[in-house]
């Protein structure tokens, strides 16, 4: 039989789950009529209360933390990163808050990942609430958070059926807007390149809204165009020479590319082979940093406003502190187009 929770002592009665937390604590706040229902239908389910979800109720750091993998450099050590951290404290600040980041990859495996940084973190009482990169998420961190009903917030891509908060970019979107600019632009055999393939949610999302607009407009996304691997400029130049290879009239008029790093690589494969942009191909790219200003032409590209993840995601963790019962949301922050010299004919 499994173990009787707050949760389903907060069911039986009736009640929000804060509620069975204040009657734990006795709380001045609850009637003692609501104290005498609940504390009857806790000997009657042979509720045993958590002596750590008791302290962590009774006891404030005024802490928030980051959690993040920081053994994976290229994703948290650059301009997003500490652009979500000004996100954050420009609004935890504002209430008192600290932020803490906090490296996850201290767990060394994944099967003691969860219970890793729940001692050193939430069990400790050194943070009030968790803002966690998606990648970072399990089915056993939901439940071992769930269960102490500690606040937390995702950032990135969330998995189906999210029962918790979670905000990213609309990646989706994303790449709708930059499909429907090419379309716009008279461009019909529209590439993507970039990216870990198939399962990986941010590649399938982005190459989920490029095929949504080319079928919008009676078009397809051809199996041939869509090229994967690590999005940096050497397979850009190895993508795009790839497609060049094809047959003239089965070539693409357009790629859209994962990242900057990716479009540099398939613009000087472009230059190389003598291809002239925009008249014969279009280039874009997710992303405006760091080079799509300045290379020749300048990148057509999606702005992904990082710092407003950050500052959704401080304003949702906060609420989850100071409201325990408030509902689950989960947000996603649109994306900017940002035409230039590359597609625009």
């Amino acid at each position: 039989m499994s173990k009787i929770t707050i949760n389903d002592i907060a069911k039986a009665a009736g009640v929000a789950k804060s509620t069975v937390s204040k009657v734990l604590n006795d709380a001045a706040s609850i009637s003692e009529e609501t104290k005498r229902k609940v504390r009857d239908i806790m000997k009657e389910m042979n509720y045993t209360p958590s002596s750590i979800a008791t302290q962590l109720a009774r006891k404030s750091s005024f802490n928030v933390g980051l959690l993040v993998d920081l053994s994976r450099k290229d994703d948290f050590l650059n301009h997003f990163f500490y652009a979500i951290i000004g996100g954050i404290e420009s609004v935890i600040g504002k209430h008192q808050y600290e932020l803490t980041i906090c490296n996850a990859s201290s767990d060394t495996d994944d099967e003691n990942a969860s219970s890793g940084f729940m001692n050193r973190l939430v069990r400790s009482g050194k943070v009030d609430g968790l803002i966690m990169d998606s990648s970072i998420w399990t089915a056993e961190t939901e439940r071992l958070l769930a269960e102490l009903q500690f606040p937390y917030v995702l950032i990135g891509d969330a998995p189906a059926a999210v029962t918790y908060s979670a905000v990213d970019i609309d990646n989706e979107n994303g790449g709708q807007l930059l499909a429907q600019h090419l379309i716009s632009q008279g461009y019909t055999r529209i590439a993507f390149i970039g990216g870990e393939g198939c399962g990986e949610p941010l590649f399938d999302r982005r190459v989920r809204g490029c095929a949504a607009a080319l079928q919008e407009h009676g078009l397809a996304l051809d199996p041939r165009h869509v090229l994967v691997g690590t999005a940096n400029e050497a397979n850009g130049r190895l993508f795009m020479s790839q497609l060049l290879t094809l047959p003239a009239e089965e070539q693409p008029d357009a790629v859209i590319c994962m990242n900057n790093y990716t479009a540099f690589g398939a613009l000087e494969a472009a230059r190389a082979a003598g291809i002239s942009l925009p008249s014969q191909l279009g280039i874009a790219t997710f992303d405006d940093y760091p080079l799509a200003p300045y290379t020749y032409p300048p990148l057509t590209c999606l702005q992904m406003d990082t710092f407003e993840l950050g500052v959704q995601a401080a304003h949702m963790l906060m609420t989850r502190i100071s409201e325990p019962s408030a509902a689950a949301e989960q947000r996603l922050i649109p994306a900017a187009l940002i035409t230039r010299a590359s597609t625009v004919r």
